[in-house]
């Protein structure tokens, strides 16, 4: 649909929020706000906090546009508190947007649609685990069940620094997952309007694509798109949007592979609130890949906002 034909109202642009993502949220509101008003919208920055359903009463918000990261913000919280205001919004729906954000759950889902997921366990706050029990041995990757950005995340590659990264994981969840780890390179297909524009290849400076190499210039080298056999860039775009579709997502997510030499591509996560900074992987798939510019991305984004909860996410 058209702008015109929906009559965008006043758009708040949800940023900041209460997850250990805060930073980068900030980031992603501030270039979405900046967008926004280029394009002549008629929008406001809206720092997210416990008292958000009255600040979006007071700011008269018709429309928002979630610029939010990490918990409380990509995990339906936020999308549930605006399908009860009946304010329409970007992204997924209440349950897709939990199902993304819970590693443990994601993973079900996924392997229960033929999707290829790394062997792992779950393993709860006060329970003991033996690594010989495991199935599979070092190095391992553990991390929280409900974070991003790889925030908590630890590559484990002996058993006498295994206990250290499950205490980091800990500090971020009650549940925590420890995978296989799997050598591979780090490609994100980007989805907009349910439909895959492309992909890129990361190949950070740091042992993984963590915090630091996702948010310091200079930090990971972006190959756009990457260098892949045709069946295979194929397949993995195909995969992507089958993932998204798998957990019920909506407009668009950025969905996260590992690649091994031998072909096989191993689905980590769907991210449904990707990043919108300057460093942000699929503002550059859109300009790479579809031709789109950052303010026509984000303002597609806006133009599919609507209420899920009854029209299916």
């Amino acid at each position: 649909m058209t702008r015109d034909e929906l009559k965008i109202g006043k758009t708040g642009v949800l940023m900041g929020g209460l997850s250990a993502e805060r930073e980068v949220s900030l980031a992603s509101g501030a270039a979405v706000l900046q967008a926004l008003l280029a394009r002549g919208y008629d929008a406001v920055a809206i720092d997210v906090d416990r008292d958000l359903p009255q600040v979006l009463a007071r700011e008269g918000v018709e429309v928002a546009f979630i610029a939010l990261h990490g918990r409380y913000g990509e995990d339906g919280a936020v999308q549930g508190t605006l399908e009860l205001m009946g304010i329409p919004y970007t992204g997924s729906g209440v349950l897709a947007s939990a199902l993304a954000m819970n590693k443990i759950f994601a993973k079900q889902v996924f392997a229960a649609s033929g999707l290829t997921v790394t062997p792992y366990r779950v393993l709860r706050r006060g329970e003991a685990l033996e690594t010989g029990t495991l199935g599979f041995s070092y190095p391992l990757v553990v991390k929280p069940s409900q974070e991003g950005s790889s925030v908590g995340v630890s590559i484990v590659k002996s058993a006498d620094v295994f206990p250290a990264a499950l205490e980091t994981a800990f500090r971020y969840d009650r549940e925590i997952l420890v995978e296989r780890f799997v050598k591979g390179r780090e490609i994100q297909v980007g989805i907009l309007d349910d439909r895959a524009m492309g992909a890129i290849e990361i190949v950070p400076k740091n042992e993984f694509y963590d915090y630091e190499a996702k948010y310091t210039d200079g930090m990971a080298e972006h190959i756009c798109p990457p260098v892949l056999a045709p069946e295979l860039y194929r397949r993995l775009l195909a995969e992507g949007e089958k993932a998204h579709r798998a957990l019920g997502c909506s407009g668009h997510s950025r969905v996260d592979f590992l690649v091994t030499e031998a072909g096989e591509c191993f689905l980590l996560e769907v991210n449904t609130l990707p990043g919108m900074t300057s460093l942000s992987l699929l503002p550059e798939i859109a300009q790479k890949e579809a031709g789109i510019g950052f303010e026509e991305l984000v303002e597609r984004i806006l133009l599919s906002a609507s209420l899920k909860i009854g029209a299916g996410d």
